[in-house]
């Protein structure tokens, strides 16, 4: 028994020395009064030099628990981690941790707090002194080194926070939601600079691992994203995110992946594939695609001028022509083309088939035809009926539908988005719109 145990270690150590940190069958339990709590169950998982994995998962996942386990902080009740190729027995000399919490000392200095994790190291002063200054350059604190925590902002904080981990020079930064504690502007400017510094090659860790909560994060920073499941934590499945860098959140691609995270986190029996043919799906029309601001009635009048002229017409003529800028016609152009009623083809605007019914129907016919199109291509519309028949009373307040764009696009964006949807929908007939109480409800029925 002592010789087969022996031999399977070896083989999962020689399986892992090609990988920075690895894990193989993890297993956490804690006590506690009622028996034993079981955090997390059959982890396996590797990180590789030079990427970026995301740990995604919601409360109860053991996100945190995993992350320390590797760091070599608590140990696993099973299984076995591996650190470049060596079965981590303690503390992982070769990882560094930024935390939600800033957990700076306040009675030490922005650099002397920085320098803590050297002089730990037995790092002599001099040279602990001159990395710490170079590590505070590097996040933009050069300045305050002789400040004190209490004197700093919430994103200074985390500021010093990356700065003691990047004097380390770790083989693996890892980061527990260290933007969460942050407002979002800040948090979203410090996401932006960590990118760039890994994207520059200037980032001072050989990989990353990220725990985090929020799904555009996830996308935005790592090369694969880790899916876990709760109660008891266990990998469900990782997606490849292969999208080049600088990341945009306006690509189709992006949005369509980060629709397809949340799909599969609100449904936690749903298999994780590598949902290339869904994503791709989601390119043509992801249910929180940016809307243009066009009025029905402008589309429609797009449209009866290009049908008078045949029917096709030269984009930059047709706005020369309509004494609008052409960034003042595209809008409309975007709708119409969005909704199934024209196509571009060599600059001109084409009109379909459907487009030019549109055009010419009458007042009945005419929002009939605009509801089908409506329904086809706009899937949040969909949701929008779905959420109001499922309430008793057939209403739902505005903000509810915003707070969902939200999460997509800016504040002043999404409460667009939502004017258009609402002036789309209620030509449909789909919906009708309260503006004093500011609540959509179903229409009686005729």
């Amino acid at each position: 028994m002592a010789e087969i145990t022996a031999a399977a270690g070896s083989a999962a150590k020689q399986q892992y020395e090609t990988e920075i940190l690895a894990a193989e069958g993890v297993a956490k339990t804690f006590s506690v009064p009622a028996g034993e709590l079981t955090v997390l169950e059959d982890v396996s998982l590797r990180v590789g030099s030079g990427e970026v994995v995301a740990l995604l998962g919601r409360s109860g996942s053991g996100k945190s628990t995993l992350l320390r386990i590797l760091a070599g902080l608590i140990r696993p009740s099973r299984g076995q981690v591996f650190a470049s190729g060596r079965e981590l027995r303690g503390a992982n000399p070769g990882v560094a941790m930024v935390f939600q919490s800033f957990a700076l000392l306040p009675w030490l200095t922005v650099q002397e707090n920085a320098e803590l994790g050297l002089y730990a190291r037995g790092v002599g002063k001099a040279i602990a002194e001159e990395e710490a200054l170079q590590a505070l350059r590097m996040v933009g604190l050069e300045g305050f080194e002789g400040a004190y925590p209490r004197e700093l902002s919430g994103g200074m904080k985390q500021r010093v926070g990356f700065a003691r981990a990047f004097v380390m020079k770790p083989d693996v930064l890892m980061m527990d939601e260290p933007f969460s504690a942050l407002d979002v502007l800040t948090a979203e400017n410090l996401r932006g600079e960590i990118s760039d510094l890994w994207e520059a090659g200037k980032f001072p860790a050989k990989s990353i691992l990220l725990v985090t909560h929020n799904i555009e994060e996830a996308v935005l920073l790592s090369d694969r994203v880790v899916i876990l499941g709760a109660n008891p934590g266990r990998i469900r499945g990782e997606l490849r995110v292969d999208l080049t860098r600088p990341r945009n959140h306006k690509n189709p691609y992006f949005a369509a992946l980060v629709d397809y995270i949340y799909t599969v986190m609100v449904n936690p029996a749903a298999d994780v594939d590598q949902p290339s043919a869904v994503v791709a799906a989601g390119i043509a029309g992801s249910r929180r695609s940016q809307l243009p601001h066009a009025r029905v009635g402008g589309i429609s009048g797009l449209l009866e001028i290009i049908a008078d002229q045949g029917g096709r017409e030269d984009l930059p003529k047709l706005a020369e022509r309509l004494r609008l800028e052409i960034d003042e016609l595209l809008p409309t152009v975007d709708a119409a083309v969005l909704l199934g009623f024209a196509e571009i083809s060599q600059g001109d605007v084409i009109i379909t088939a459907v487009g030019k019914d549109f055009a010419t129907a009458d007042v009945e016919r005419s929002w009939q035809i605009f509801r089908k199109q409506l329904l086809d291509d706009v899937p949040f519309i969909s949701t929008i009926l779905e959420a109001l028949k499922q309430k008793q009373s057939g209403s739902v307040k505005r903000d509810f539908f915003v707070d969902i764009l939200d999460e997509h696009f800016s504040e002043s964006e999404a409460e667009q988005q939502m004017d258009t949807l609402i002036h789309w929908g209620r030509y449909a007939h789909l919906f009708e719109y309260d503006a004093d109480e500011e609540k959509l409800y179903l229409p009686e029925e005729e």
